[in-house]
């Protein structure tokens, strides 16, 4: 019997997988739990408008991360902290400080997605590169300031 998978089945198949499967585990397992819906054509034309929109959307989440990844490239955070002499930091600028100085000009990204190898001890301009999709990656220019 030919169905479609609702959600991952173990050893059966994956989300959106339209498979053949032996009838009687369908009809006394998978039908009952609802992990699976049989193939008939307006299940199969609906699948398939799914899976158009999912990659529309995927998309459109891409082109999101470029026209922010252009804007981030011209952006330069300013970040303030006390520092001793020849420009040493006092402790360390991090992630989340430069996350929340970029909350404050009105960008919401989240300090995991900023990839600071280590935290900042110096004053100056650093590049930071900040991974917005998994194929779109952007650098930020931090300028560690003294207060």
């Amino acid at each position: 019997m030919k169905v479609i998978f609702l959600q991952d089945v173990k050893g059966q198949g994956k989300k959106g997988e339209v498979k053949e499967v032996s009838e009687g585990y369908v009809r006394n397992f998978l039908l009952p739990k609802n992990l699976v819906k049989p193939a008939s054509e307006g299940n199969l034309k609906t699948l398939d408008i799914q899976k158009a929109a999912e990659v529309k959307r995927k998309e459109k989440e891409k082109e999101d991360a470029q026209a922010l990844a252009a804007k981030l490239g011209e952006l330069t955070v300013v970040v303030k902290t006390k520092a001793g002499e020849g420009g040493r930091v006092f402790g360390s600028i991090t992630s989340k400080q430069i996350a929340e100085s970029l909350e404050k000009q009105g960008y919401k990204i989240d300090k995991r997605k900023i990839e600071l190898a280590e935290p900042i001890r110096a004053i100056g301009f650093t590049n930071v590169p900040v991974k917005l999709h998994p194929e779109v990656k952007a650098t930020l220019k931090v300028q560690t300031a003294e207060e």
